[in-house]
């Protein structure tokens, strides 16, 4: 018997048919003998339906209004689900986060999970209980529910596994595992059997859409193992109950993984604007001038240069931000720019991110140049570089994308089983 936490996302859960086919994924691992708890996000399209809602009654609306609205999506679904449960002869009952209690901090709308209760969950399943978790949702210190952000049924899931010890957490999606790079793109892309939690932790910083963020800094913090699995395979499917080795991708610990690739996988992510800070005063404090209102405003900054001019008065400034923080990280900059102290700011949207990803680059020289030649081979120009231990980042014209994600996958043998 094992202890199992089984999350399921929008597209899961679209409609009553899809709920009843994530109620036999349920079933199939309680008729195996396994305790399971169950995570759940709203049916598909309908938490963009109840942010749509609260816009148009106000645009600036109450935060904490906000999440009573949004996280009324999961509610709905966990009862769907604990009912078409019942229906199937399954002990089971919906839980909101408040009910648990999963206790946040008080972030209404992106608030993070401080602590889980997980006492009761874990006193029901001795008596052959399933809990069907709301996802998404906790309770803030002023008592009210809030809501996780974007993605956060998954971060809900995991630290529920945290909290009751669970020995495996199945994220289920519409996606069969995690790819070396996005099958849309590159048909030759495989599916990895495994993957460390590091070289996921940046696949999903970097654009891969497979897993929340914050959902895999949590499991690599409490060491959850996590498998991602699709839920549209049938449930009885020959292999789909195995407890050691089900279809999917296992995210776990690098020590699991015995035969380490140099390069695990390809990430990209469209949309980059450059910003470029022209004649900027290489003075102590002028950078912490620069990117500290960013860093306020909640604009995510990436892949700085800072190139000196020669007589080291004076120095370029050039980095990266999501396109849609353009228009508020210049409208900052330009205000202000006294003390800033640059002459002119230029600015460039439409650039793609591409990196290359893999814990095997520790220990192996060359990696950055065979991307450098493969990229120049077709013609590619490099805008910027970043680089860490485990990753590479290329700053590419977005024309280029595709062109270079399947040129990347090919230099590194990752097309080939």
């Amino acid at each position: 018997m094992a202890r199992l936490v089984l999350k399921f996302g929008g597209t899961s859960v679209a409609d009553i048919d899809r709920i009843r086919n994530v109620a036999r994924h349920v079933k199939r691992e309680v008729d195996a003998g396994h305790q399971v708890a169950v995570v759940v996000s709203a049916m598909s399209g309908k938490t963009n339906e109840l942010v749509e809602w609260c816009r148009a009654a106000s645009p600036m609306h109450d935060a904490r209004e906000y999440d009573a609205v949004v996280a009324s999506g999961e509610q709905v679904t966990a009862g769907l689900l604990a009912i078409t449960l019942q229906g199937m002869g399954v002990n089971a009952r919906s839980w909101m986060g408040w009910q648990i209690a999963i206790r946040t901090d008080g972030a209404h709308g992106a608030a993070r999970i401080q602590e889980i209760e997980g006492e009761e969950i874990v006193r029901r399943f001795a008596e052959g209980q399933v809990a069907v978790v709301a996802g998404f949702q906790g309770i803030a210190p002023d008592n009210r529910i809030a809501t996780l952000g974007r993605g956060g049924s998954d971060t809900s899931a995991v630290a529920i596994a945290a909290a009751i010890k669970a020995d495996r957490c199945d994220i289920y999606t519409d996606v069969d595992g995690v790819y070396t790079t996005d099958p849309r793109i590159e048909p030759k892309a495989r599916r990895m059997a495994k993957i460390s939690f590091e070289e996921m932790l940046e696949m999903a910083s970097l654009g891969a859409k497979v897993l929340q963020v914050r959902s895999v800094e949590l499991a690599m913090v409490h060491k959850v193992r996590l498998f991602v699995r699709s839920s549209f395979e049938d449930p009885d499917a020959p292999g789909m109950g195995d407890l050691l080795n089900p279809p999917g991708t296992l995210i776990c610990d690098e020590d699991e993984i015995v035969e380490q690739q140099v390069v695990t996988g390809i990430a990209y992510a469209k949309d980059e604007a450059q910003i470029s800070l022209r004649r900027v005063e290489d003075q102590p404090g002028v950078a912490a001038a620069i990117f500290g209102p960013l860093a306020d405003a909640g604009v995510n900054v990436d892949m700085i240069v800072q190139n000196i001019s020669e007589d080291g008065t004076r120095t370029d400034m050039t980095f990266t931000v999501p396109a849609s923080d353009l228009p508020k990280a210049t409208a900052i900059l330009e205000k202000a720019k006294p003390e800033m102290r640059f002459d002119v700011i230029q600015s460039e949207l439409g650039l793609t991110k591409v990196s290359v990803i893999g814990v095997g680059m520790r220990s192996h020289t060359g990696v950055a140049a065979t991307a450098f030649k493969a990229l120049a081979k077709r013609g590619i120009n490099i805008r910027a570089i970043t680089t860490s231990e485990i990753k590479i980042s290329i700053l590419i014209d977005g024309e280029f994308s595709e062109l270079a994600v399947r040129s990347l996958h090919s230099v590194y043998g990752l097309d080939k089983a």
